[in-house]
Order: C-alpha cells, then structure tokens, then sequence
C-alpha cells in the first residue's frame, strides 16, 4: 500500500491550495478516505474525510465552509481543496486509508505573509 500526497507549499492568508493524495495497493473505491494535519507542538487532527462512493462528508469544524474533499476513483486520487488559507491552517496535512492503518509521507501547508 501507497499513499502518496502532493500539493502543499507557501500560500499568502486568504489563498488556495488543492492537495491530491494518489494511492495504490488496494482496492480504492471500498475505502474511506481522511485527511489529517499536524501543526508544530499540537496533535494529529482530522480535517476532513469522505465515504467510499463519495456521497458523504465530513469537515472539522476549523475548516468547514472553507474546505472540500473529493475524490476519483477512476484515479485512485483524493483532493482537498483549501480556500481562503488562514495562517492556523499551517501544518503538514497527511492523508489516510483503511481505518487509518496506512498514511502518507505528508505535504507541508505554510499559510504566511
């Protein structure tokens, strides 16, 4: 099993970023997919996460409104997109499958002026 995330990197407060996560090594489409962040000194947090078909949902509430995950299937590929970037929002964001049993190597967010 794979998850490999791209995407991150230095945004000014109030941009975007879309992280993708392209994952191998099982079958895609049967799992839920998450995405976590981990800020300097604080704990690993769920941001967000999305069902096997993609028809349900999940935001922290940090992040709702703001944030959107997705996915393709067909691709074997999860996104979150980030709008309106704040600097709280600065962490490495990791995504994970099949209850949390695989993860990432992880992408830098920088939200900074």
């Amino acid at each position: 099993v794979q998850l490999v995330e791209s995407g991150g990197g230095l945004v000014q407060p109030g941009g975007s970023l879309r992280l993708s996560c392209v994952a191998s090594g099982f079958t895609f489409s049967s799992y839920v997919m998450r995405w976590y962040r981990q800020a300097p000194g604080k704990e690993r947090e769920l941001v967000a996460q999305i069902s096997p078909a993609g028809g349900t949902t999940y935001y922290a509430d940090s992040v709702k409104d703001r944030f959107t995950i997705s996915r393709d299937n067909a691709k074997n590929t999860v996104y979150l997109r980030m709008n309106s970037l704040k600097p709280q929002d600065t962490a490495v964001y990791y995504c994970s499958s099949r209850g949390d049993r695989d993860w990432g190597q992880g992408t830098q967010v920088t939200v900074s002026s």
